[in-house]
């Protein structure tokens, strides 16, 4: 008599594994796609220059057909730039940006990222939709990934399937074969009460679900992307791209305070006065479903907040605050000050808001996770001042220990972790 039990299970814990192979590569495509975003957004584009060099067709470009020099290059760009000419003139070809380290990713999840980029390099630049609507706010990049959830799910169907028919064929079989050999035919475990595979479906079930309640309850607070439609169409694309007006001109909190604020209706009229209507010199305006938006109308809702009389160029007093729905958000246990970037850190608005001069309709470009912040302390450079005479920012004048070695060449520069960037009470009070 043969013995189909050990064929059967070895192709059931194929099919299982082929299965769960499948389940992984879409969960690194994911990965990609997400590592991108929290890292690599800020600064790159696929398919245009930002900060950095756009990004698509990366591998086919200078070292990085070596994908090894790729790996100490994301690693240690300083380290690399001292040797390699190619990184040199990208350094100067961009303003003399230096690219931040990312030490803590690892080199499958930078080959994630790349595999990500070339993908939707592949695939060609999005396209303006809602007649000539923007294909995405501030230069996001709007990809239609093909979903292949119905695909996995077809083929967990037929393999669970394949997998009964041949657990019933072994089982006739050895009815068969113990009825030729005169044993006693015993009662075939139900399928259902069998210790084996229970407890095979149980551990598959527990990872699975395992996986996506980790990954669920780590992004819960967190509203990468959130774009809420305000009472008023404001466009910073307008505002702040085409007329050049200074963020802190409307966000004046930013530079003294821990809120950066939403300016007040005044604030508006100090320029609405006597501005009353759009002309389009910035082109048409679009909302994210695609439908045109009436800048003037937008405006004369400012003057009926603000109680002002355009005809009588008077004030009624009979204005409302505007209801703004509030974008950024974090939990009450954080403490963030703006003044603290912005000021002492001269950190730009773009490195935690986006590409905002290029906006309309704004959105959460960051998720503001304590892993975004983190790896910013720990990459991010302070103005030290170095041996060229510069005294950087007199707000770290305190470390002199971190001066004398910089002006004793033992040190090259200081990052925000130097300085006690990661200590817990930092940011948790």
């Amino acid at each position: 008599m043969i013995d189909h039990r050990a064929n059967v299970k070895r192709t059931l814990f194929s099919a299982l594994f082929f299965l769960l192979l499948s389940f992984g590569n879409k969960i690194s495509a994911q990965d990609g796609k997400a590592i991108f975003s929290d890292n690599c957004a800020s600064c790159h584009s696929v398919f245009k220059d930002l900060t950095g060099p756009a990004l698509g067709g990366v591998t086919a470009r200078g070292p990085w057909t070596d994908r090894k020099k790729l790996y100490a290059w994301v690693h240690n760009p300083a380290g690399f730039m001292q040797t390699d000419p190619y990184t040199q003139g990208l350094k100067q070809k961009f303003g003399g940006a230096m690219m931040t380290a990312f030490a803590s990713l690892s080199e499958k999840e930078i080959d994630a990222v790349i595999d990500y980029v070339e993908k939707t390099f592949k695939a060609g630049p999005p396209t303006a939709g809602g007649g000539g609507a923007p294909a995405g706010a501030g230069g996001a990049q709007v990809i239609d990934e093909k979903d292949n959830s119905i695909l996995y799910g077809v083929l967990t169907l037929i393999l669970a399937v394949v997998a009964l028919i041949m657990l019933q064929v072994n089982s006739n079989l050895k009815k068969l074969a113990d009825e030729q050999d005169g044993i006693p035919a015993y009662e075939p475990i139900p399928f259902y009460r069998n210790k084996s595979y229970i407890t095979l479906i149980t551990l598959i079930l527990f990872v699975v679900g395992g996986f996506f309640i980790v990954k669920g309850a780590i992004g819960l607070g967190r509203s990468t992307n959130y774009q809420p439609e305000q009472p008023i169409y404001y466009s910073h694309k307008v505002h702040a791209g085409q007329n050049q007006i200074s963020c802190l001109y409307c966000h004046g909190g930013a530079m003294e305070g821990k809120h950066a604020n939403i300016p007040s209706v005044n604030v508006c009229m100090n320029c609405h006065m006597t501005i009353n209507e759009y002309t389009g010199t910035a082109g048409k305006l679009y909302r994210e479903d695609g439908t045109e938006v009436n800048g003037t109308e937008e405006i004369k809702k400012i003057y009926a907040a603000s109680g002002w009389d355009p005809a009588t160029k008077k004030y009624t007093g009979k204005g409302q605050e505007i209801a703004w729905t509030k974008i950024h958000n974090l939990p009450d246990h954080v403490f963030f000050s703006h003044a603290q970037h912005v000021n002492a850190g001269k950190v730009q608005c773009q490195t935690c808001h986006g590409e905002i001069q290029k906006m309309d309709e704004v959105y959460q470009f960051a998720d503001l996770s304590m892993g975004w912040c983190i790896n910013c302390h720990r990459t991010t450079k302070v103005n030290f001042g170095g041996k060229n005479g510069d005294e950087g920012n007199k707000f770290y004048s305190i470390y002199k220990k971190y001066h004398d070695e910089i002006k004793a060449g033992t040190r090259d520069s200081v990052t925000v972790n130097d300085i006690g960037g990661l200590e817990c009470q930092k940011c948790h009070y």
